[in-house]
């Protein structure tokens, strides 16, 4: 098995591209954004559009770009853990062309499990700890 997870394909649309003819950044954050979900999906372990009280926390993020993402570009991200914390998850996103490779962006972001009615953090369980470590990449 990988250890990183493919989390969103999607293209960029012209209506996403500023003046400037590629992709604006708030586009950049959505994507990663999506992609997001797919991996604490994967790591909490079921699905996101279950009523819970427990959710996550984004407490940073830091995105680089790398390569400009003009108009029709096909995009893949590919998710993987870099740490596991006793509440927290730091893992990175690498998006590329999905045809040539070329990496346009990475992010990083620590998500905290969270505790939505005590408005807390709460320690990762035993199975969730595993499923990170499946896509831990040091």
């Amino acid at each position: 098995m990988s250890k990183s997870l493919v989390t969103f394909v999607g293209v960029a649309h012209p209506w996403m591209c500023d003046v400037m003819g590629h992709m604006n950044v708030r586009h950049y954050a959505a994507m990663f954004d999506d992609a997001s979900f797919q991996i604490l999906g994967h790591i909490a372990g079921k699905d996101g559009g279950e009523a819970s009280r427990i959710g996550w926390a984004d407490v940073r993020t830091e995105i680089d770009y790398r390569h400009e993402t003009k108009a029709g570009s096909l995009i893949t991200i590919r998710s993987h853990v870099v740490k596991i914390g006793r509440t927290s998850v730091t893992f990175e996103q690498v998006m590329s062309g999905s045809i040539d490779g070329t990496v346009h962006a990475s992010s990083r972001t620590t998500s905290v499990r969270f505790d939505l009615t005590a408005r807390a953090s709460v320690a990762l369980d035993e199975p969730m700890r595993n499923r990170a470590s499946a896509f831990l990449i040091e």
